[in-house]
């Protein structure tokens, strides 16, 4: 008999849920039958699986799932979730009874078989019930008098608050708006706790808590989510073209892959940018990606950084990678740049090669996504992924503008706001096949005006403030690195 769960998620990255789920239920192979069809206004699912080990994988996976419940009861009435929990104790059929015509009024009309409850009824197993609400508050008086109302139950065992065998959880869901409650709850649920999701990830790698990051680092969660659209697993071997901080590292090693990346910023990979954290001057001799690594315990997963220009690729036709995760830079924070000069026929003397620095020029984000989705065709095997975002204004945005490629297929496709103006959107492409078209940058029009578009939005200064910041971080980067090879020189010399 499959069972039937209620899987319950954080009301947050609400656009994310369904992606991130479908990319850990096909990496693990697990088939979900869906009970009612997902929706974005409710945080919750109603599944069907076909064992409670299946739960427990994905939900050791997920960082986006709360908790997972194995559904005994669900009401629009509170009269009616124990009408239904006491018929069945009665049902010794083995299965949910379903009325005639299919799920019509599934919440007042599915009475689950009475196996679910006797395996909870040994006396030697303690239990406790828990009370939970979404979007409204009960004192503990109001919980105790709900509880209560559950003795007709089989439960033979002590009660037990803290580490009981048998969690029962009670749900009152008062719908997602907390500035209109309603009086009676949308939906009730009943049912036995099975296993929480990774949301503990989100305070463990926490960039409060990171030694090493910088002004773009990405966040925890989003970096674990991108490690599950990616399908990341054990020994897999990730790379990031833009590594920057090497935030999707720590995620990716998470869970087991090994990582690889490359940056065109020097300074950024040698730790020795300004640091970002209000009040510190400097950086501390330890900070680097490797050193993040080393804190979370996943040195052996680290590979290496490379300074590089992705514009510019130097690995083997040959080399492919289990999936590339990565974070392009924008030209808003941070600069999006490639080697090159504006000057035609530009020669430099040899006496100039040996302390000679390149020159940089704006690398303009059609041709970056080009590289990318081109670089992603020709190093992933087929049925492998490419997961990166992708700004947008939003006023703008068309789906057939996105970046495409007529050997990947987008497999998901989600927005995170910015403002009220941009967002960026994750997207999760899968390899087809092994086509490699010569070009295919004139689909990726989308990004041509993001920039220009995101400084004509704000106030005057704001263009003035980014064009200052870039300056000094021209500046300071030039200083550090003629600074490095004078030390170069001056080593070589003795």
């Amino acid at each position: 008999m499959w069972r039937r769960y209620l899987l319950w998620f954080a009301h947050e990255h609400v656009d994310f849920r369904y992606a991130e789920m479908q990319s850990i239920i096909s990496l693990l192979k697990i088939p979900m039958k869906f009970i009612e069809t997902p929706c974005v206004s409710r945080p919750y699912w109603i599944v069907e699986l076909p064992e409670e080990d299946c739960i427990r994988k994905i939900a050791s996976r997920s960082v986006l799932l709360k908790n997972c419940i194995e559904l005994w009861s669900r009401a629009k009435t509170e009269d009616r979730l124990h009408e239904n929990l006491k018929s069945a104790i009665k049902n010794v059929s083995c299965k949910w009874i379903i009325p005639d015509g299919g799920n019509s009024y599934i919440s007042d009309s599915h009475i689950c078989p009475s196996e679910l409850l006797e395996a909870c009824s040994d006396a030697s197993k303690s239990f406790k019930i828990d009370v939970e609400t979404f979007c409204k508050h009960f004192s503990i008086k109001e919980k105790v008098e709900k509880i209560e109302k559950f003795s007709y139950l089989p439960l033979e065992g002590p009660v037990k608050l803290k580490n009981p065998d048998v969690t029962l959880s009670y749900i009152e869901f008062y719908g997602i708006d907390p500035n209109n409650v309603p009086n009676q709850p949308h939906d009730l649920f009943f049912g036995r706790w099975v296993v929480d999701g990774q949301r503990e990830l989100i305070q463990t790698h926490s960039l409060k808590k990171r030694h090493f990051i910088g002004n773009t680092s990405m966040d925890a969660q989003l970096a674990l989510v991108m490690a599950n659209q990616a399908r990341v697993s054990h020994a897999d071997v990730i790379y990031d073209p833009f590594v920057g901080s090497g935030s999707l590292f720590v995620a990716a090693a998470h869970f087991g892959a090994y990582v690889w990346g490359s940056d065109i910023d020097f300074m950024m990979l040698h730790a020795r940018t300004r640091p970002t954290r209000v009040g510190k001057k400097s950086r501390d001799k330890d900070e680097s990606i490797a050193g993040n690594m080393r804190q979370y315990g996943t040195s052996s997963r680290y590979l290496d950084v490379i300074v590089s220009d992705f514009s510019l690729p130097m690995w083997k036709d040959k080399l492919t990678f289990d999936a590339i995760i990565t974070d392009p830079p924008y030209g808003i924070r941070e600069p999006t740049e490639k080697i090159g000069i504006e000057r035609e026929n530009y020669t430099l003397s040899e006496d100039h090669l040996v302390n000679h620095i390149p020159a940089k020029v704006d690398y303009e984000l059609p041709h970056m996504y080009n590289d990318l989705l081109t670089f992603a065709v020709k190093h992933l095997e087929v049925g492998k992924r490419l997961v990166c975002w992708y700004p947008v204004i939003r006023e703008d945005y068309k789906e057939e503008d996105l970046p495409s490629h007529p050997s990947l297929k987008l497999v998901a496709n989600s927005e995170q706001l910015l403002s009220k103006l941009t967002a960026r959107r994750l997207l999760t492409y899968e390899k087809i096949n092994d086509q490699l078209p010569s070009n295919v940058g004139d689909t990726m029009s989308g990004t041509q005006n993001f920039r220009e578009k995101y400084f004509a939005s704000g106030d005057a200064t704001r263009k003035q403030r980014h064009e200052k910041r870039i300056q000094e971080m021209a500046a300071n980067i030039f200083g550090k690195q003629q600074s490095i090879l004078n030390e170069n020189d001056l080593k070589h010399n003795k």
